[in-house]
């Protein structure tokens, strides 16, 4: 039976002997019986006998609790495997535990006797050997270890203040169940760090004083926590902390104390070893034990790894303490992962006896940044030929490692590793070289260039002339790289009833998103953290912020800022605060943004001449008497293509927008679902695009186009693949694929595609084949942008709109269309007409006041008008009819409403100026009493509903915009959080029903939200349209709460018109149409 370190149970030797004692274990510490026992001489024997004989009773009865588990197993009747489960789990768990401790045992031996250890045990490793020994340039630093151990007591006072009065108060506020959490001990014990060695880096900066300190951490700490309302215990007894930590003071002044601030950070990983007790004791069982120790490794990276850093003032108003804080990095590497060759062989068949290949790939590190390449299978020469771009703040202390691995199902077998000072690549500035392997054979082939950071938009254009010409994955090169310094923010906006939200940031630039800690009850928060991206072209990306409450369901503020505009500030740099748009007033968050210019300094580039190959000077002076012209063939005067040469078709691909997603984002450990962050991916002909992300969107609308040169090679496919972004794997929403063959065959393809392998979702793609003409007339058109438009006309009364049909490549379009519109106030409203071109923007607008129609001759306008912002003018009529009632016995100028038609072009319908219009009167008076007008009916009970609905022919598509509600019924005490669902009877799928946004505490919600649905006229006319007004009726219920209803018979409706119109909200009971 292996006894603990604590067991005192037999009796020991005296303190003079036991350091020579032949029995002592060799890692037993020579202190740990150093302190003699004053009472030792006059202690009876017979409490000493009582001890053993209570330490052997406590001993067998540890025993039989081991026994109880597979008592109970036996009794109720499980499998013994539950019994050899449980026995495994346990001796794995012994044997992490015993190893921890035989650790600690051997860490604090070397701790308290260094020089004599070392010079007994040269056995030892070097790993273990202490940093003096195995560097020259690295000092001793006793002196400051004394220090440490003086100050020590004192700095356990601090943690035990800090933890109780910082740290406990922030975990109860983070969480509702952790309001009964405390420290109840709080201990650093008597061993404290040390300092294994000191190297200062001179001929640095002048402004600063750079240590690196080789700290070795073996302690017997003890911090105990418990959450009273679970009765739940646990804590740390025990740890093991190695690892260099740099120092940085700066800056130097000309005043006590001289240094302006310290800066702490660990430039690599600490190694870390921790002993657990109470409920934490499960962490040492095999596998939570490493995934534990990984994940505070990682929360210590967060906050003190590179490039994070401790940076403590030492004067008050530090100037440039953002600076200090997150400095610029001191350069990019661009690693170019070429190749590796000879490497050893992993991989073995039938037992051993034939010997395979291996699946090798590489790990690319430089301190927490890490890539991955792809595998190459069986083979032992691969060729990569991939590209990543890292950061490096500190030169000299970071390394590059590329550790080698052969891929396996089970575990990967090490290939090999190589490691390189980044200072090298600085001054070297293009380091293009094979590297050996250590532990392993082999050499990789790596291409290592230094990229200054240049204040200089000047130098961008050069910058992105030079990235069009490398070949570069699995991303594109970099040409810039931007600086983020998110400060604080004021006056954000209350949570539901007045509450203060628990604001973090996300910072967005195309596909990248990272986010900001979360602050907890707090409406002014100050983060101070930075944040990196790199950028491929500036001058046409944006950075995307959006302030939300911790669970993300509740945005905060919003901000898109265009990076161009960093271009043009001084230094390209902006410190300033920022109005946050979807907020508050007041609302405005203050970040510093620092762009530089990735410059690769040309001079340091060489290429190798290619032996024998003359260089364009010396085709004109060959000497024609060296042989004759058998030995020199003649100089061909034009190339030989093959048949194909030329051939080749452009595919344009319009991304256009998406229908029903699923959704995937779950907030509050699944409580409350989200929606989805949706984006898509194309490939084809061995090239990628994806587009931008859309934020919060079921149903989004990206409009964004792709070109790609294809072949006319038979069985080509565009796949086409859609993702929810999340940060750490996105979602899969479907996918589905398209056959070129169609496309290249017809030159036009418009379709709606249905997504494979989810519940629901379909694209709409848009691909049009564009084959290359080898002339100059239409070069030359393009060039002086003289190509014809495809224009459209949109005519705009209030909030109905009309849109024209779009006419091929001319600028002299015909529409030969009538829009009708009816108007409330003739004398306020105006006729507003906008022309655009698809695909190339607006080309000229008209707004023509309708007062001039009450003064024309028969309220009508018939002529040409000149467009406003543009060249050109349209022929438009507008005729203009007043609408009276004869039936209501209400006088003509009590109820006075207008009927305006509009026509383009060429219009044989005439409108006359009549006192009132027979044919549509009827239908007329019932939109106009559901109109926004003066007089119009006040609203029911249950509030109404803003409807427009019509039949779009074109598309053979049944549109309904839901606009708004007003007036809406409030049950409770606070106002609700309607949305509108739309159901197309009899039919009560999923397939036909539509549902809007929800918007909050409101009883008058806008929504302007359009809807569709694809089935003939005939079919619609058969159809009703259900439309409900609902609640959510509380937070964790699914049920919902019924507004109102109305029922819309669409045979009774003229789906051509497409008129606003209120509709007044039924119960359940009587919910036909008003």
């Amino acid at each position: 039976m292996e006894r603990s370190p604590g067991d005192d149970s037999s009796p020991s030797p005296s303190p003079v002997e036991q350091p020579s004692a032949p029995s002592d274990p060799p890692d037993q510490p020579p202190t740990a019986h150093t302190k003699p026992n004053p009472s030792s001489g006059n202690q009876p024997a017979a409490p000493s006998a009582a001890g053993e004989a209570l330490a052997v009773l406590s001993s067998f009865g540890r025993r039989l609790l081991v026994l109880v588990p597979v008592y109970l197993a036996g009794a109720i009747g499980l499998s013994v495997g539950f019994v050899l489960f449980g026995l495994a789990l346990y001796l794995g768990w012994r044997r992490v535990r015993d190893k921890k401790e035989r650790s600690l045992r051997v860490a604090r031996q070397l701790l308290d006797d260094e020089e004599q250890l070392t010079a007994k045990t040269l056995y030892m490793s070097h790993r273990e050997l202490p940093a003096w020994v195995s560097f020259p340039d690295v000092e001793k630093a006793e002196w400051l270890n004394k220090i440490v151990a003086q100050v020590w007591p004192f700095l356990g006072q601090y943690m035990e203040k800090l933890l109780a009065e910082t740290v406990a108060p922030a975990v109860r506020g983070s969480n509702t169940h952790l309001q009964t959490f405390t420290f109840t001990r709080v201990e650093l014990g008597e061993k404290p760090l040390r300092i294994l060695g000191v190297k200062v880096h001179t001929g640095q900066s002048k402004q600063q004083i750079l240590l690196d300190l080789n700290i070795s951490y073996v302690g017997d700490v003890q911090i105990d926590v418990e959450v009273k309302k679970y009765f739940c215990k646990a804590g740390v007894k025990g740890m093991q902390l190695h690892g260099v930590l740099r120092v940085i003071l700066e800056p130097l002044i000309g005043d006590l104390p001289i240094v302006g601030a310290v800066s702490m950070f660990f430039i690599r990983r600490p190694t870390l070893d921790i002993n657990w007790t109470g409920m934490t004791n499960l962490l040492d069982i095999p596998g939570l034990s490493s995934l534990s120790d990984t994940m505070i490794m990682d929360s210590i990276a967060a906050f003190l790894v590179l490039p994070n850093r401790l940076l403590v003032p030492l004067v008050p108003d530090l100037q440039d303490v953002a600076q200090l804080r997150s400095p610029l990095p001191r350069g990019i590497i661009r690693i170019h992962l070429l190749a590796a060759r000879q490497l050893s062989s992993k991989d073995k068949y039938v037992k051993g006896l034939i010997e395979g290949k291996s699946d090798p790939y590489a790990l690319v590190r430089v301190g927490t940044q890490t890539f991955c390449s792809r595998v190459i299978n069986e083979e032992l020469n691969p060729q990569w030929g991939e590209t990543y771009e890292v950061i490096v703040h500190e030169v000299p202390g970071q390394e590059i490692e590329v550790e080698v691995f052969d891929k396996d199902p089970d575990k990967d077998d090490f290939l090999g590793r190589m490691k390189l000072d980044v200072g090298k690549v600085l001054q070297a500035g293009v380091l293009d070289d094979w590297f050996p392997l250590q532990g392993g054979q082999g050499q990789v082939h790596l291409r290592l260039e230094w990229l200054s950071l240049l204040p200089d938009a000047e130098k961008l254009e050069e910058v992105l002339q030079w990235n069009r010409g490398i070949s570069s994955r699995p991303e594109p090169p970099s040409a810039a790289i931007l600086a983020v310094y998110l400060d604080r923010a004021q006056d954000l906006p209350l949570k539901k009833g007045n509450k203060e939200p628990n604001p973090m940031v996300q910072l967005s630039i195309q596909d990248v998103t990272q986010e900001s800690k979360a602050l907890y009850s707090t409406n002014c928060p100050v983060w101070e953290e930075a944040f990196r991206f790199f950028l491929q072209d500036p001058r046409s990306q944006e950075l995307d912020v959006q302030v939300k409450d911790d669970s993300r369901a509740l945005t905060l503020g919003a901000l898109t800022l265009p990076l161009a505009r960093l271009l043009t500030a001084p230094e390209l740099t902006l410190d300033q605060w920022f109005q946050l748009s979807s907020s508050g007033p007041n609302t405005r968050l203050y970040m510093k943004l620092v762009m530089r210019i990735l410059y690769l300094d040309s001079s340091e580039l060489r290429f190798p001449a290619m032996p024998d190959s003359p260089g364009p000077w010396d085709l004109d002076n060959e000497n024609p008497q060296i042989g004759s012209s058998v030995d020199i063939p003649p100089r061909p005067c034009h190339t030989t293509p093959d048949s194909h040469f030329g051939t080749e078709n452009v595919l344009r691909i319009h991304v256009l927008e998406a229908q029903d997603l699923i959704a995937k984002d779950r907030f509050l450990g699944g409580l409350v679902k989200g929606k989805s962050d949706p984006y898509v991916k194309l490939k084809l002909a061995g090239r990628s695009f994806r587009s931008r992300v859309i934020r919060e969107d079921l149903n989004p609308r990206w409009n964004e186009v792709f070109e790609v040169i294809v072949t006319s090679i038979p069985g080509q496919e565009l796949e086409v693949e859609v993702f929810d972004k999340d940060l750490d794997k996105d979602d899969f929403l479907g996918r589905c694929k398209v056959s070129l063959t169609a496309v290249l065959n017809s030159g036009f393809l418009d379709e709606w595609l249905t997504l494979e392998d989810v519940p629901s979702g379909r694209l709409h793609l848009r691909l049009e084949r564009l084959s290359p003409r080898p002339t100059a007339a239409e070069l030359e058109e393009l060039r002086k942008g003289t190509k014809p438009p495809s224009p459209y006309a949109t005519l705009t009364v209030g909030d109905a709109t009309h849109k024209t049909k779009t006419v091929a490549q001319t600028s002299a379009p015909i529409w030969d269309e009538t829009a009708s519109f009816l108007i409330r106030k003739p004398n306020s409203e105006s006729l507003e007409l906008q022309v655009r071109g698809e695909g190339t923007g607006a080309l000229g607008s008209l707004s023509l006041p309708l007062s001039e129609l009450l003064v024309a001759d028969r309220l009508c306008l018939d002529r040409w008008f000149t467009l406003n912002n543009g060249q050109g003018q349209v022929l438009l009529r507008a005729q203009l009819g007043i609408l009276v009632s004869q039936h209501s016995g209400v006088e003509a100028h009590s109820h006075t409403y207008s009927h305006s038609s509009s026509s383009l072009s060429e219009e044989l319908e005439l409108w006359g100026g009549l006192p009132h219009i027979t044919s549509s009167a009827p239908e007329l008076r019932q939109r106009l009493t559901h109109g926004d007008s003066p007089v119009e009916a006040p609203a029911g009970p249950l509030g109404q509903v803003k409807l427009t609905v019509w039949y779009y022919s074109e598309e053979r598509k049944l549109v309904s915009i839901v606009h708004s509600c007003r007036a809406l019924r409030q049950n409770g005490r606070d106002p609700p959080d309607p949305y509108v669902s739309l159901l197309l009877l009899p039919d009560k799928n999923r397939g036909t029903k539509r549902k809007t946004s929800q918007k909050k505490r409101t009883l008058n919600p806008e929504f302007n939200e359009r809807f569709e649905w694809e089935l003939p006229l005939d079919e619609a006319l058969r159809r009703k349209l259900d439309i409900s007004v609902k609640s959510n009726s509380s937070f964790m219920s699914r049920e919902r709460e019924l507004l109102g209803k109305v029922q819309l018979d669409l045979a009774e409706i003229d789906l051509s018109q497409g008129a606003a119109q209120w509709y007044d909200l039924m119960d359940d009971k009587d919910k036909g149409s008003s």
